[in-house]
């Protein structure tokens, strides 16, 4: 016990001093929203008061697209996919509560349900009837909940690299950042800690190495963490998604047209998660990239995209016959 005790006061001081060097303070949310805002940039106010960021881009008499992005992201994921598919479809895409320029909300709800109840929001806001929605990742999660609670505003679903029923995740084989990330005893170090160098070998995980990598997309992750307040909400959202992780939902319940992408090389979320969702969805289609990692619409945007519009073009000329 003699030993111990110093020991663990030694540990305590090691951490404690880290800390101290590795601190660093939160940017001012003015200061990035002003960096990361654009002329499409558009705001509204939430019930519970949240100030959402959103973007409503493309062809205002196209068929409409929500696109959800993934934990950690922001709706600049999709800029491509804006690029390639706004020609012949309305593209809505948002920064989910927690994230990108509308970073923390009053009420420090980052559950499943609160995303949801946004999305609603949204779609009352724009005056969206029914909509193909699109998620990645975590943002995948939500669309087909979303979809499995609002089958009348559900046109049909893409699923980006999504996250999936929570047994068929366990045992989680993630990358060490990843890891780091998702442990309950970091989260007091993440909401203090400068975070460049665990935010760079991330994205370097998931984005497969890909070239599309460069120092103007690290800065973007890294600034959008470091609002002030995200990182406390990035902390909150990762509680939430631990406590409330579900297990017996029934995905046979989605009865809608599903477009399944997914990058072979996956390190965060494996490509074998891919053919789970297959049974419990009647209509699917799955297409698999090589050399692609967890994110696809940036790491290959073009073939992704036209996957995207031909899916949607076929649904088109379905409901026109």
């Amino acid at each position: 016990m003699r030993v111990l005790k110093p020991l663990a006061i030694s540990v305590f001081t090691i951490i404690g001093i880290a800390m101290i060097l590795l601190y660093e303070s939160d940017i001012p949310k003015d200061v990035i929203d002003t960096q990361y805002r654009s002329p499409s940039s558009q705001f509204m106010e939430l019930e519970n008061k949240t100030r959402l960021h959103y973007r409503d881009e493309g062809n205002r008499f196209g068929e409409p697209i929500l696109l959800v992005h993934g934990f950690g992201s922001s709706l600049h994921t999709w800029t491509k996919w804006v690029e390639l598919l706004g020609n012949d479809f309305r593209i809505i895409s948002f920064d989910l509560p927690g994230h990108g320029l509308t970073g923390e909300v009053p009420d420090r709800d980052y559950s499943l349900s609160a995303d949801i109840k946004t999305i609603e929001n949204l779609a009352d806001k724009l005056s969206l009837e029914a909509f193909t929605i699109a998620g990645h990742s975590m943002g995948g999660s939500i669309a087909w909940h979303f979809a499995m609670t609002n089958p009348d505003r559900s046109k049909a679903l893409i699923l980006i690299n999504a996250a999936g029923l929570t047994e068929w995740h366990e045992p989680y084989q993630l990358p060490f950042a990843f890891n780091i990330l998702r442990q309950g005893w970091f989260a007091p170090f993440a909401q203090v800690v400068d975070p460049y160098y665990l935010i760079s070998a991330a994205i370097t995980e998931a984005y497969n190495n890909s070239p599309v990598i460069d120092k103007e997309l690290i800065l973007r992750f890294y600034y959008m963490n470091m609002r002030k307040g995200t990182r406390q909400a990035m902390a909150s959202r990762s509680r939430s998604m631990r406590a409330n992780g579900l297990k017996k939902l029934e995905l046979k319940k989605i009865d809608l047209p599903t477009l399944i992408i997914w990058g072979r090389q996956d390190a965060i979320i494996d490509v074998a998660i891919a053919d789970n969702f297959k049974p419990f969805l009647n209509d699917s289609t799955l297409k698999i990239y090589d050399k692609v990692g967890h994110v696809p619409m940036e790491e290959s945007p073009r073939i992704s995209g036209n996957d995207v519009k031909k899916f949607m073009l076929d649904l088109r000329d379905q409901t026109q016959e």
